[in-house]
């Protein structure tokens, strides 16, 4: 019998959300990616699958940097979160918290934390990493002799540069024995300086096939390496952590080629430019060699010497003028001023004053010049002495001044 009131669409979805989220607000599942759809915004939309049904499932960006991975349609995966439905179109799906390879969580952790370990070690650092030579004379490959890689690296430095040696040290790639032989390898190639450049690598594979790439003592056999190394480990997605730890990380084997050696052509047309620029810089030394050598000929002597000393001495022509005006200009006013001295002198002289009609007169009894009448008395003997001669006289009367 059917309700009275029946549920709009909105009432049933919502109650089938509430019934989901409540029972399943955590869920673990596996399964395949597929119709992967990384969105504009930064989230993930795909479908999880296996061989019967399918779950819709979405990643928000928030979680995606926790990723150790980047996911691809046919990866297997292991999913933690919770289940929701969508409303608008009435369909659940998964809200994944955490997303890992299923079946490689554990690997994938404990590289992280190997990589933390080297990394506060300053193994990773950019401050100890060196450029690798731009013209190297010998490439020294570490690799599988049988791998894909290898061909790769040969056919690509044949190309680039056939000028090159390339000596190859044969070690496996993957399995119990590869890290140890790879480490030897490295170590073998700087004991005997092999090299200029060392590429280590091999192509791509699954984590487990890549894991001797990360070994703890060939991390550290590649950081000590004292040849410049290039990792290149797996594809472009793959890492290693001898791609942290080596110089320069290459996204494929022939990437590191490419990386390793500049081509020929380049080497010739930089010896050309070389060879061009020298001899340019060459000829322009020549040519102002010459240019000075022409200032010390005689006529160029003579006149750079005119063009010294004449200035020189016009100016002690100048100065010379400038100096005998000067001592005319003092011995004209020396001999002013010695003329009005003289001027002064001769009015002060009392031989002078005599020749104009004055003369001097003493007082015979006290010994003193007579400047006035008060300095004598009646009876006393005077001597004048006019400017020619002397005269004695007798005071019979004297008139005081008033």
């Amino acid at each position: 019998m059917l309700p009275a009131e029946p549920l709009t669409i909105s009432e049933l979805t919502s109650r089938i959300k509430g019934i989901l989220e409540e029972n399943f607000y955590s869920v673990e599942v596996e399964g395949e990616i597929s119709n992967f759809r990384p969105s504009s915004s930064g989230h993930l939309y795909f479908t999880l699958k296996d061989d019967n049904s399918a779950i819709s499932a979405v990643m928000f960006r928030g979680k995606i940097k926790n990723l150790g991975f980047a996911p691809k349609n046919g990866d297997l995966v292991k999913v933690s979160g919770s289940l929701s439905v969508y409303e608008a179109r009435g369909t659940y799906q998964i809200i994944i918290e955490v997303m890992e390879p299923s079946g490689e969580g554990g690997i994938l952790k404990m590289l992280e934390n190997r990589k933390k370990l080297l990394a506060a070690e300053g193994l990773f650092d950019e401050s100890r990493k060196r450029k690798p030579k731009r013209y190297p004379e010998r490439i020294a490959v570490i690799t599988s002799p049988t791998g894909a890689a290898i061909r790769d690296i040969l056919q690509v430095l044949s190309r680039r540069n056939p000028a090159v040696s390339i000596v190859i040290l044969p070690a496996p790639v993957q399995g119990a024995e590869a890290a140890e032989t790879l480490k030897y390898c490295m170590e073998t190639a700087n004991r005997f300086k092999m090299a200029d450049t060392i590429i280590i690598g091999r192509g791509g594979g699954s984590l487990e096939d890549l894991l001797p790439f990360s070994d703890e003592n060939l991390v550290r056999a590649v950081a000590a390496s004292e040849i410049p190394v290039i990792s290149a480990v797996g594809h472009e997605i793959d890492w290693s952590l001898c791609d942290f730890a080596a110089d320069v990380r290459a996204p494929t084997p022939s990437a590191a080629a490419e990386l390793a050696s500049a081509p020929l052509a380049e080497i010739e047309n930089s010896i050309f430019e070389y060879q061009n620029t020298i001899t340019a810089e060459i000829e322009r030394r020549i040519e102002n060699a010459r240019n000075k050598a022409a200032l010390f000929s005689a006529e160029n002597m003579e006149m750079r010497f005119r063009h010294i000393s004449q200035p020189v001495m016009l100016r002690f022509d100048t100065i010379k003028e400038e100096m005998i005006q000067s001592i005319r200009e003092k011995i004209f006013d020396l001999r002013h001023t010695l003329l009005l001295q003289s001027e002064k002198i001769k009015s002060a002289d009392p031989r002078s004053i005599l020749d104009r009609g004055f003369s001097i007169v003493k007082n015979n009894c006290t010994g003193k010049i007579i400047t006035d009448a008060s300095m004598v008395k009646r009876g006393d003997n005077l001597t004048i002495t006019p400017a020619k001669g002397e005269i004695s006289a007798l005071v019979s009367s004297l008139k005081a001044e008033m």
